[in-house]
């Protein structure tokens, strides 16, 4: 899955800086790494100043270095090599509310390409693909609660899964509310396609992180998930 949502924003706070989102882009836009001199000339400011922000975008993840002599002569006397920049291999992409679409991607290209090879529907692939990426979230919200979890540990583990994809999870009672939907624009204009997915995804994830203490329904409303979770009723205290 995608970076944590905070490390993303750090990630675009750091290019709030002017000089910094210009040195930025200007190693991206050359066709090979650059030094610290060429940065500095590139944009027009101090060469400490240049390495203050390439060394920040280091740190954030957004430029990789590599070293080498560009004077391309080896062995004693050659000097020390140069530190160069380049851009990462890095993404970012934040939105607010937080959304998933990459996962949302995923999952139906997934079901494109297994549908023909499956003689199965794209509708039938893709809740096949959802149910299969719910029981790995589930898993691994399972082993974060421990293997003699109870109840509460083991929902308290799976509604933490739940808030790193996005969900925003609020409990009440035997009932937890899904405040915000990951997929918000694709659910908007392809209402049951997206809806029957999410259902699949939660419910395979809560049934395997809560050994079916809690089950996941379509609830459809306004401004939250169209799924909530709902304990349950030999075990309705969440």
């Amino acid at each position: 899955m995608d970076e944590s949502f905070a490390g993303q924003v750090s990630g675009v706070a750091a290019l709030a800086d002017p000089t910094r989102r210009e040195l930025f882009r200007y190693v991206v836009a050359q066709g090979e790494a650059v030094s610290r001199d060429q940065a500095a000339a590139g944009v027009e400011v101090p060469r400490h100043t240049a390495k203050f922000h390439l060394d920040r975008l280091v740190e954030e993840g957004l430029l990789d270095t590599e070293f080498k002599r560009l004077t391309g002569r080896r062995g004693p006397g050659a000097g020390r090599p140069t530190k160069l920049y380049r851009r990462s291999a890095r993404e970012l992409s934040v939105t607010v509310p937080e959304r998933h679409y990459d996962l949302a991607g995923h999952l139906l290209a997934t079901a494109i390409e297994a549908s023909p090879a499956d003689r199965m529907t794209a509708v039938e692939a893709l809740r096949r693909a959802a149910a299969e990426t719910g029981r790995i979230l589930g898993d691994q919200a399972r082993q974060d609660a421990g293997p003699r979890a109870g109840r509460t540990k083991a929902t308290d583990a799976v509604c933490a899964t739940l808030t790193a994809h996005g969900y925003a999870p609020r409990r009440q009672d035997d009932t937890v509310t899904l405040a915000n939907c990951p997929f918000d624009a694709l659910a908007r204009d392809h209402r049951d396609l997206i809806c029957g997915m999410n259902l699949a995804l939660l419910d395979a994830m809560v049934d395997r992180g809560t050994d079916a203490r809690v089950t996941a329904q379509l609830d459809p409303a306004d401004g939250r998930c169209c799924v909530k979770l709902v304990a349950s009723r030999t075990d309705s205290d969440l």
